[in-house]
């Protein structure tokens, strides 16, 4: 089944994108899959520690 990826944009400053575009060529990964494995690992880390997120629903 097919997952779907929302698209979004993301500013960084200039010396951390750089540092992060170095560790994806390093570990073979493009930087987007780069940022979204440090998300997932924050977030895992997070709930570890503080329990279930609950997703966020827009109140339009």
């Amino acid at each position: 089944m097919p997952v779907s990826k929302i698209q979004t944009g993301l500013r960084l400053d200039e010396e951390l994108y750089s540092k992060l575009k170095t560790l994806s060529m390093q570990d073979g990964r493009s930087l987007n899959n780069l940022i979204e494995y440090i998300a997932r690992q924050y977030v895992a880390n997070y709930e570890a520690k503080n329990g279930s997120i609950p997703p966020y629903q827009d109140e339009l």
